[in-house]
């Protein structure tokens, strides 16, 4: 087998919360005056990480408010809208399929620690993970030093990340982890195929090609 250890990114791999997202910002461009969001294509050809720079894209201003500020209540927001989120399909029988194969688990998020296990345990998958590793704030800086770090307490081990965006391409080429992309969270499928990584259009297209992704 090709990997010892399987990562999953979390916020739009295993949680469809696209929409959530969506609502969230939404409420804070309105009471703005800013133009919100149109549709889940608008979304993702905005989206991007930093998360500080999608917001300058979306009109605000950090001469006004500052980010910290805008993230809290963002978050607010979020967990407000948190009831319309569920785990994107395909997701639950990939994680079977892994463990199935014996391959251990982890979650690797930008997503602040605390909010990240709370979610998890909502969702009824805490416990198919061998590691939960979130950041300790709730601004979404990225998580390509959380992934270094990891790399460093698990050295020689050969990792499969599973993620959505280019921040997770980008979090694997830092670390050296293999990666998988796929198009059913907060980027589109088109931006994500200009990436040096195989981009798959759902979970269950993924789980197809299982046996081609580990064995190779």
């Amino acid at each position: 087998m090709k990997y010892d250890h399987i990562l999953w990114d979390f916020n739009g791999t295993i949680l469809d919360d696209v929409e959530t997202g969506i609502r969230a910002v939404n409420t804070l461009l309105a009471a703005r005056s800013l133009p919100v969001i149109r549709s889940k294509e608008q979304y993702r050809s905005l989206f991007r990480f930093p998360i500080i720079d999608y917001y300058r894209s979306l009109g605000f201003d950090f001469e006004k408010e500052s980010y910290t500020f805008l993230a809290d209540l963002w978050v607010a927001e979020y967990n407000r809208n948190l009831p319309f989120a569920s785990v994107n399909p395909g997701v639950r029988e990939l994680i079977s399929a892994f463990r199935d194969l014996g391959l251990p688990q982890s979650v690797l998020s930008a997503s602040e620690s605390g909010m990240l296990l709370e979610q998890l345990a909502s969702l009824g998958l805490k416990d198919c993970f061998a590691e939960i590793v979130g950041s300790d704030n709730v601004l979404a800086y990225g998580k390509t030093g959380l992934a270094r770090t990891y790399r460093e307490r698990h050295p020689g081990e050969r990792f499969l990340l599973i993620g959505d965006t280019d921040h997770d391409a980008e979090t694997a080429s830092e670390a050296g982890f293999d990666c998988v992309l796929v198009a059913a969270g907060h980027q589109s499928e088109e931006y994500l195929r200009t990436l040096p990584y195989p981009v798959f259009p759902d979970f269950h297209a993924l789980k197809e090609h299982l046996s081609e992704i580990l064995y190779g």
